[in-house]
């Protein structure tokens, strides 16, 4: 059964004062609560405090400590400026009284303006490609490895890599791919603010993943510690993610044990819709 529900239910936040929620973590199979959802969440906190006609366009984030799945996570929102155009909040995520992760967003009235973008790459249809989970249940079977929230046709998100390659056995590849991922279930494609919060939790996917490629070098094999520090999205316009997003993502530096990654996300029709930048540890054990 997916778990898109669940991950729906973690959105939505309990609001426990005028500037504070709290949310629930969804076990997606990692030993720390995903980075992706620490955001996601961080990004429904700071839109419930936006009142006025303003949209999400751009964040910029830490990550402090781990997140331990089974504590709940409070998430304090501090509104920096309401302005004409735009509004500026801070969101930190607390447990055990500890700042876990701090997020600044900015929002910004929707108004018109100059207009250009970057060529989606020419790759495969998603139809045609296998799915991240079946490709990993494929190999995890080899070394007794039981499929697990994102790993799994239960997650909720599917991924369709269009460069087929062993997570378990990965080779040396030049440090970049291409992923299609749409949501595993349905959502109201004019829900803005919740839509936003999607891509920013599928975003944290595969990130530094590609910083590993060129070294042969596995999460799920090799002893490291792998961990994302910071993570900066900018959202150009809203998307129906009933369908397929391409998300490119590039690698063009790795040293002093970090990875720095790139990532755009594509409609079908090759509209590009937000922007990602992540740097994280890459630590040999």
């Amino acid at each position: 059964m997916s778990q898109f529900k669940d991950l729906l239910n973690i959105l939505d936040l309990e609001q426990i004062s005028d500037n504070a929620f709290v949310g629930t973590s969804l076990d997606i199979g990692s030993f720390a609560v995903y980075g992706g959802q620490v955001l996601a969440q961080a990004v429904s906190a700071a839109s419930r405090m936006c009142n006025d006609d303003k949209v999400l366009h751009s964040l910029h984030s830490y990550f402090l400590r781990p997140g331990d799945i089974s504590i709940p996570i409070t998430y304090d929102v501090e509104v920096i400026k309401e302005g004409r155009s735009f509004n500026a909040l801070r969101v930190k995520a607390m447990q055990n009284d500890k700042t876990i992760f701090i997020m600044a967003a900015s929002y910004h009235i929707p108004e018109e303006g100059i207009h250009h973008q970057s060529a989606m790459p020419n790759v495969a249809q998603p139809e045609s490609l296998t799915s991240f989970s079946d490709l990993f249940a494929q190999f995890a079977e080899k070394f007794d490895v039981k499929p697990k929230g994102i790993f799994s046709p239960d997650s909720p998100i599917i991924f369709h890599p269009v460069e087929h390659y062993d997570p378990f056995n990965p080779g040396i590849r030049p440090p970049y791919n291409h992923t299609w991922f749409k949501i595993n279930g349905e959502v109201a494609d004019n829900n803005i603010k919740l839509n936003q919060a999607i891509m920013t939790y599928a975003s944290d996917f595969n990130l530094l993943i590609t910083a590993m490629m060129p070294h042969n070098m596995s999460m799920f094999t090799d002893p490291m510690r792998i961990a994302s520090l910071d993570h900066a999205m900018w959202f150009h316009s809203d998307v129906d993610l009933n369908d397929w997003i391409l998300y490119a993502v590039d690698s063009p530096y790795a040293g002093n044990a970090r990875g720095f990654c790139t990532g755009k996300m594509y409609t079908r029709d090759g509209k590009l819709v937000a922007s990602v930048t992540q740097e994280g540890l890459i630590r040999k054990m």
